[in-house]
């Protein structure tokens, strides 16, 4: 009775530590996940995300599409970093620094995603978060002692910073994409708001003008939103209507790949992963 029960027992724990040896396995995969996410292989190409915080948010159950959207590429091929940042407009984007850091990161042959829109129609100068633009895509200019800052500053219009961010990534040889806003739980009379004041337009105008791929992300999301309605698109959202759940950055993130594949010349197309290859397809 006694040898069948340390049988039992060695085989017991032999279950044990191959079930603990599955888990840490799995453990080390998801943290090499985590870590190919945040640097960079130099012998390969770059996918950049950059934007505010509907594509990187990790706030109050938050989560923006520029996370999942890593999941549609084959990290073998390429990398795909998100360097979005909350609260950013494209001005304060620029004005913080955060584009030099991407433009030092940026090489040949790179791609830049470039969504811009949510935050810059604030308050140009304020002691809170003077973020602002000024609106259009001229040349007009305002000149302000930054309250938050406390420097002088040159306010430029929305479409004058992504001009610069255009005319900076092709300066590195690499490949610019704009795309329009993340759409906000806003509805009425069973139609979900597509996007916020002009953005859109105007993104699609320097787009235009300066012969730069655009994806009208906004049109594609807002599409899909009201297949699903406005019932069950509200799980797709965290704690606003601005800021979408896991599952709401899990699926803009396939829309935005979705969008991705309609372009004429799709840089990142040949590096999207079997995921990928299979993502949505109703707007192609």
């Amino acid at each position: 009775m006694l040898r069948a029960l340390n049988g039992f027992t060695r085989v017991f724990f032999l279950i044990v530590a191959s079930l603990f040896a599955a888990l840490v396995q799995d453990q080390n995969a998801g943290v090499q996940t985590l870590a190919a996410q945040s640097s960079a292989n130099p012998k390969l190409p770059t996918i950049f995300v950059v934007g505010d915080s509907t594509a990187n948010n990790h706030a109050n159950g938050a989560l923006g599409w520029g996370d999942p959207f890593i999941g549609y590429f084959d990290l073998a091929k390429v990398n795909v970093l998100n360097r979005a940042r909350a609260g950013r407009s494209s001005r304060t984007f620029i004005t913080e620094g955060l584009w030099d850091k991407v433009l030092s990161e940026m090489k040949k042959g790179d791609i830049v995603l470039i969504q811009f829109g949510h935050n810059d129609g604030a308050a140009i100068n304020d002691a809170t978060r003077a973020r602002g633009s000024l609106p259009g895509i001229g040349e007009e200019t305002e000149e302000i002692d930054n309250l938050l800052t406390k420097k002088h500053e040159v306010v430029h219009t929305y479409g004058w910073y992504l001009s610069k961010m255009i005319a900076d990534t092709r300066a590195k040889r690499a490949v610019p994409v704009l795309l329009s806003l993340t759409v906000r739980n806003i509805w009425k009379d069973g139609r979900v708001e597509r996007g916020s004041s002009r953005f859109g337009q105007w993104a699609a105008e320097v787009a235009k003008s300066q012969e730069v791929e655009f994806i009208n992300v906004t049109k594609i999301i807002a599409d899909r939103y009201e297949q699903l309605g406005q019932e069950r698109v509200q799980v797709l959202f965290g704690p606003d209507h601005t800021h979408t759940s896991p599952a709401g950055a899990e699926l803009n993130a396939e829309l935005v790949v979705a969008g991705l594949k309609t372009l004429k010349h799709c840089a990142p197309c040949k590096y999207v992963s079997a995921r990928g290859v299979n993502s949505d397809k109703t707007h192609e």
